[in-house]
């Protein structure tokens, strides 16, 4: 399978298109995207206790998601009978309503174009010896460009919160021209973007303070963020 193997993606390359069947019927994956910001992410297989945790948690999560103008969609290598099935299981378990739609995916072709395989587990294979999906996560803009990869074995499930946190930070970034530092949250100082002079920072951000040339922070109150 090594030769199938897509070209690697990075954070800036654009998402790849693809056609899919989804639990909520048949997607292109651009025009699902449109205006909004998406999150995808994989799962190894349906009826599986990890999965199950993780999709629970992203369909109770998913109404802070849709505040922030982002769309969430689930890939999982099986059919979409397998999925709706399994679907009921996971409201059953988690007490959610999952709402996003999950992309149908046994042929592996969505996880081959993302390269959303696990070459290092070899016991990570179906009946025919094909490699399972592992969890990724991307992060799209409306551009259609990734701005976020995450890759975590089959036996480790996600922290949704992360990946909301994530989304808090690139919206933020991109409104106010600032970054993030180590753990920040909504409400914490950023940082200066390092492509605004110190003048400009001075009007943009009226209570900078400079710790280093080239670390600036500034108090961003959280409603000026994409969590407000």
């Amino acid at each position: 399978m090594a030769e199938e193997r897509a070209a690697p993606l990075r954070l800036g390359s654009i998402a790849p298109n693809f056609d899919a069947e989804t639990t909520k019927g048949p997607i292109n994956f651009h025009d699902f995207i449109g205006d909004n910001w998406v999150v995808l992410f994989s799962h190894p297989e349906d009826y599986t206790p990890v999965c199950t945790t993780e999709l629970g948690a992203f369909a109770k999560l998913e109404p802070e998601f849709t505040k922030r103008g982002v769309k969430l969609i689930g890939l999982s290598a099986n059919t979409i009978d397998s999925h709706e099935g399994w679907i009921k299981d996971i409201d059953e378990i988690s007490g959610s309503k999952l709402n996003f739609p999950i992309i149908g995916d046994k042929e592996r072709k969505v996880a081959y174009a993302y390269d959303m395989l696990d070459y290092q587990d070899t016991t990570n294979v179906d009946s025919k010896g094909i490699a399972f999906t592992i969890r990724s996560v991307f992060i799209i803009d409306p551009k259609k460009t990734i701005r976020l990869i995450l890759s975590y074995p089959a036996s480790t499930g996600r922290n949704t919160a992360e990946v909301l946190r994530v989304v808090d930070s690139l919206q933020t970034g991109d409104k106010h021209r600032i970054t993030t530092p180590i753990n920040w949250v909504p409400g914490d100082d950023v940082i200066v973007h390092p492509s605004v002079n110190n003048e400009l920072a001075k009007e943009l951000f009226p209570d900078f303070k400079i710790v280093k040339p080239y670390l600036r922070f500034t108090p961003l109150p959280k409603e000026k963020t994409t969590a407000a």
